[in-house]
């Protein structure tokens, strides 16, 4: 008689360390989850401690196992981590960090956005393909003029996932890795290939050393070692795949394996993506970027609205009701009672700057607000501003890749259980948005990348047809289909009046 196979597949998002275990047909025998700690150390930055972050994944793999039961951890085929993905962390010889996790929501690095859009933009929207933005390659110039004394000391570049699966493998700085699909954020990268590209780095001076190996989503970096496994409970020798970034483990665990599906992760960053068979970065508009599947010949034009799920959060703890989950349910029932007029106040809702297109000026606002606006109207507003961004997203997408007919939006992170805002989103889209089944998330998704690499499925098509199931499909009656054309008309126009603005008269925390 066979043993029964597991699947761990652990996810270091920006509220939390998430982590899952599944059996063979799919199954979620355990969960749990760890809380981050964002760290404010100076004006405009951001960062996390990333020796708490492994810490936080070792603990999760640990009470996975011990809620799941399971005794015997040999039956465990592999481990995958996924992470945050436009974010660095410099690690040293040892493969030890040397600086802070530098998030993708610091913005110290802007003055070096601009730097790398002025002088070679295009040709790294086109090589790499995504414009730089608060991503991997101005933050790394960041460290390199602004901490010179400790870019010195910096052996490589990584991301949080790849540094806890290192970790976990007792990898030096020499075999850090970074798997495709993070390639394009790098800002040096020819991601069509898969490689660095000599003429990015030579452009701005990077040394090519500091830069970690590319490999696929499914290679095998290493095996737990026995320091790991006293720590977090798994045998010694467990195979660690290299996974892949949180976002594509989002896309992934809702099934986006096919030509046309489109995604939605309403989590932290709101993100819109269309799968599409070719990379196509996006030098029409400037808006999407282009990034490697886990699998050969499929790719993801995508963009997301920095903390666009810290939104609705940042609303309900000042104006909610309560302190706990109902004050989000007081709110959308006030909301929902609002009926649909183009008098209704406007929001941006890119309180943190812009990142597709990149705006790093750009600051939230409400627009067309009167004495008559209250709760429900300005709640209604924030939601209906992420919705309306989606629509700039997929008129871009749709511009870009001629033969894209998008169908349906599934949706996923925690903001799939707003029905009210994912009418607002069919609305704009005109399109159903479906939710997904027992949906685990980002966990679900690289335990996906885990069983292909460990061979419990042959392929990613396999594993999404066992793994993935749709559930409730959500519409927005086609009468209102014109309202929110309207809408979407009027924000945006609004952006671009409050972009100009906002260069001739900065808001960012660094300006006096």
């Amino acid at each position: 008689m066979s043993k029964d196979v597991y699947i761990l597949g652990i996810d270091i998002g920006t509220q939390g360390v998430k982590g899952a275990l599944f059996n063979e047909a799919g199954a979620c025998l355990a969960e749990h989850g760890e809380p981050s700690r964002l760290l404010h150390p100076e004006k405009d930055a951001i960062t996390e401690d990333p020796e708490y972050q492994y810490q936080s994944v070792l603990k999760v793999i640990r009470k996975c196992i011990e809620k799941s039961g399971v005794k015997d951890t040999s039956q465990v085929a592999a481990l995958s981590v996924d992470g945050q993905m436009a974010g660095v962390i410099g690690i040293g010889d040892d493969g030890r960090a040397v600086t802070p996790y530098d998030s993708w929501l610091d913005t110290r690095c802007a003055s070096y956005v601009e730097r790398m859009k002025a002088e070679a933009g295009e040709l790294i929207l086109k090589k790499a393909g995504t414009a730089p933005s608060f991503n991997h390659g101005p933050k790394k110039l960041w460290w390199m003029h602004e901490r010179p004394e400790v870019f010195s000391l910096i052996r490589s570049f990584v991301q949080p996932g790849g540094y806890a699966a290192a970790r976990v493998c007792g990898l030096s700085g020499k075999e850090a890795f970074i798997d495709k699909t993070y390639l394009h954020f790098s800002g040096f990268s020819d991601t069509r290939a898969g490689t660095w590209d000599d003429q990015l780095c030579s452009l701005f001076h990077m040394p090519e050393e500091k830069l970690p190996r590319i490999v696929g989503s499914t290679e095998i970096v290493g095996t737990v070692t026995r320091e790991a496994s006293e720590a977090c409970g798994l045998q010694q020798g467990t195979p660690v795949a290299a996974g892949c970034g949180d976002t594509v483990a989002s896309f992934l665990s809702s099934g986006a394996v096919e030509h046309g599906l489109c995604i939605d992760v309403a989590g932290t960053a709101s993100v819109f993506s269309c799968t599409q068979k070719d990379f196509l970065p996006d030098a029409r508009s400037g808006i999407l970027g282009c990034c490697a599947s886990v699998m050969d010949g499929l790719w993801y034009s995508y963009a997301y609205i920095n903390g666009g799920g810290m939104n609705p959060e940042w609303f309900a703890d000042l104006f909610g009701s309560s302190k706990d989950s109902s004050r989000f349910r007081d709110l959308e029932e006030a909301a929902s009672q609002v009926e649909d007029s183009l008098s209704l106040p406007l929001f941006i809702p890119h309180m943190a700057g812009r990142v597709m297109p990149s705006s790093p000026e750009l600051r939230g606002s409400w627009a067309g607000m009167n004495w008559k606006h209250g709760k429900g109207e300005l709640f209604r507003a924030v939601l209906e501003g992420v919705a309306l961004e989606y629509g700039i997203y997929r008129d871009a997408a749709l511009a870009l890749c001629s033969d894209l007919s998008i169908r349906e939006i599934r949706v996923t992170g925690g903001g799939e259980k707003s029905a009210l805002w994912n009418v607002m989103k069919s609305g704009v889209l005109q399109a159903p948005v479906v939710r997904i089944k027992q949906n685990q998330g980002a966990p679900l998704g690289t335990a996906m990348v885990a069983a292909v690499a460990a061979g419990v499925f042959p392929s990613f098509r396999d594993a999404s047809a066992a793994w993935v199931a749709t559930g409730e499909r959500i519409t927005c009656s086609q009468d209102r289909w014109e309202y929110f054309s309207r809408r979407l008309e009027r924000y945006r126009e609004l952006t671009r009046v409050m972009e100009s603005f906002c260069r001739e008269f900065p808001f960012s925390a660094s300006v006096d």
